[in-house]
């Protein structure tokens, strides 16, 4: 069984990638532009703002897989700093307290990412592939 889900590995990464990079934009849609949900949109200058716009670009870096790795890192950061202002400064140190769970979530997934890769399948993987084309 191990042998099977190590041939799936590249498939869930990139999957994983996609998908939650995809639900993260989404929320950065919701404070930029109303969409999915949103029930207002916020000022570029503001703290939401620039979490909207780092959800929203970032979001759909992640998903085309550019610069993944380094944008997952700020967006790791981002999330870090969304948990610990918004949540806990809201609402006590625990997640179930303070309904940061995703904050969480999408912190340690991000992580994940930019210290293992999001999968072959994207911009960045495409461009490794040609790169060890051209130096063979």
């Amino acid at each position: 069984m191990l042998a099977m889900l190590d041939k799936l590995d590249p498939v869930v990464r990139n999957a994983a990638r996609i998908v939650v990079g995809f639900t993260f934009w989404s929320h950065g849609a919701q404070k930029l532009f109303g969409w999915f949900g949103g029930s207002q949109t916020v000022d570029l200058l503001t703290r939401f703002g620039i979490a909207g716009m780092l959800e929203f670009i970032g979001g759909l870096m992640v998903v085309v897989g550019i610069f993944h790795r380094p944008v997952a890192f700020v967006l790791a950061g981002e999330m870090a700093v969304a948990y610990w202002w918004i949540h806990v400064g809201g609402g006590g140190l625990w997640w179930w307290g303070n309904n940061g769970e995703l904050a969480l979530v999408y912190c340690f997934f991000f992580l994940l990412i930019a210290a293992t890769g999001g999968g072959k399948f994207s911009f960045d993987g495409l461009m490794e592939t040609r790169a060890a084309r051209k130096a063979s």
